[in-house]
């Protein structure tokens, strides 16, 4: 059956027949996040995004190798000034040092993601943890003529790479000769060859923090030479897919295209996916213009956008009934339209072991079934594959109405197809079991603070100020008053 999975290559511009190099196996790469701030909803898209499409591989029979990484330094909003580099920025604003500032929002991530169900990578490598893989990347394309030393700086000779019958662009479909032109002056350029070669290596200025030796003096690697490092490591000198969100597309992935080329002399990755953006209310979601929530003020029903809370696993759906390659827009309006379904989907599911069996069945059930298959075989397509859920609601609540019937071994396949597809593919969790495990989130705060408060009877303030300051990081923030302490999600 997986033969026949066909996935959208943003390479070529067409859905391509999936061909893993090793039969069964998948190594897949997705970028993950720059941990300088709180995970936003855009990224929770992204991110689920690849959580399904790895789900998806799973059910199919591949034996997937997941590696999604952590950007934890040098993630430079351009090559041009040092102190773009977004650690630095946040720990000025935050008076913290920047690896508080990673552990912070690297908590964060994780928390948020592990309330909206995702299974966790098979790898997930950091940058600070692999800056040796990429001193001798950086090196290899230094001795191979397609990057240069200048000021304690290595930068990415793009002439060179295109003198050489390279093609840096072929991802974005960029033409070279439009790039040079539209290259804005930005401070540093005189360092460089050319405005649009892009920083491998970064001399760091006497007050910059994070800091490694190099051969070049002290520095930090460049954004684009992280992934490339730690996806060759795991995944070796080619591999089957590399993901991440359309904006990635370039310069990010382009630069990963050619470093790998120029440094291995093959194709690094075989499918590019690229998931699209998340809108709110039909405008871009931005801070500087207010439209803008994080995932858990979505969830707490604490923001201005929304009439309610809303579960985890509403949103997951709310999402999932998108495709991965379409812009997804979400409003008040899409969210309770969302919630109702979900309601209504678990409800039939809940209702399966209700169910009248007859001689005969109405649906064809292997059918359905294979219809469903043919959606996630067809790109990932989610949203045939929840319609074809709610056909089978609908044949539910017509046998719960005498309407239809459903024979014994139907009856059985249909229970597990459902639940298969539900929770093991699309990831959704039974609200039920949600508020379970609500219960027990609860519980455990409320032993918190009781240790919390006793610690502040015996005045040892320090384990006191730990257990509130923990909380804060997992997003969970305590308020003392004279009635006591209560807590809110943040």
């Amino acid at each position: 059956m997986k033969s026949n999975l066909k996935i959208y290559n943003s390479l070529s511009g067409e859905k391509e027949i999936f061909k893993p190099l090793n039969e069964d196996k998948v190594g897949m790469y997705v970028c993950g996040p720059t941990v300088y701030s709180n995970v936003h909803l855009g990224n929770v898209r992204t991110f689920l995004s690849f959580d399904f499409i790895f789900r998806t591989l799973q059910y199919l029979g591949y034996k997937v190798r997941y590696v999604r990484n952590i950007t934890d330094a040098g993630h430079l909003t351009d090559d041009g000034d040092v102190n773009n580099d977004r650690f630095v920025k946040q720990s000025r604003l935050e008076k913290l040092e920047p690896m508080e500032i990673v552990q912070k929002y690297t908590v964060d991530f994780h928390n948020v993601l592990k309330l909206f169900n995702f299974l966790p990578p098979t790898i997930e490598p950091t940058a600070t943890g692999h800056i040796i893989e990429q001193l001798e990347l950086t090196q290899k394309l230094i001795d191979k003529g397609f990057a240069y030393e200048s000021n304690g700086s290595v930068y990415f000779d793009v002439l060179e790479y295109n003198k050489r019958g390279l093609n840096y662009g072929e991802l974005s479909r960029r033409n070279i000769e439009e790039l040079f032109e539209n290259t804005r002056d930005l401070d540093g350029q005189n360092e460089k060859k050319n405005p649009q070669d892009f920083a491998l290596w970064k001399k760091a200025s006497p007050q910059h923090i994070m800091r490694w030796t190099s051969p070049w003096g002290d520095g930090f690697p460049g954004w684009h030479l992280e992934c490339t490092a730690m996806s060759t490591k795991y995944l070796g000198e080619q591999f089957d897919i590399h993901g991440g969100g359309m904006d990635l597309k370039f310069p990010h992935h382009e630069c990963e295209i050619a470093q790998g080329k120029a440094c291995n002399g093959t194709e690094p990755v075989r499918y590019w996916m690229h998931a699209n953006m998340l809108t709110m209310n039909g405008q871009r979601m931005s801070k500087s213009t207010g439209n803008y929530i994080l995932p858990m003020q979505l969830i707490s029903g604490e923001n201005t956008f929304f009439e309610k809370a809303f579960a985890p696993s509403v949103l997951r759906f709310c999402f999932l009934q998108a495709h991965y390659r379409s812009v997804l827009d979400i409003s008040n309006e899409a969210m309770l339209a969302s919630e109702k379904g979900f309601d209504r989907l678990m409800e039939a599911i809940k209702s399966l072991k209700e169910l009248k069996t007859s001689s005969e069945s109405s649906l064809n059930v292997s059918q359905w079934k294979q219809k469903c298959l043919e959606a996630l075989l067809d790109d990932f397509n989610s949203p045939i594959l929840i319609a074809n859920m709610f056909e089978a609601v609908k044949f539910i609540n017509s046998v719960k109405e005498n309407k239809a019937t459903i024979s014994a071994s139907d009856l059985e396949l249909l229970k597990e197809s459902l639940n298969i597809f539900v929770f093991d593919v699309l990831g959704l969790q039974d609200a039920n079991g949600q508020e379970s495990n609500n219960d027990k989130l609860e519980g455990a705060i409320q032993m918190l603070i009781g240790m919390r408060n006793q610690a502040r009877a015996d005045k040892n303030w320090a384990l006191s100020d730990q257990i509130r300051d923990e909380l804060l990081a997992l997003g969970i923030q305590l308020k003392d008053s004279k009635d006591g302490t209560t807590f809110s999600v943040q």
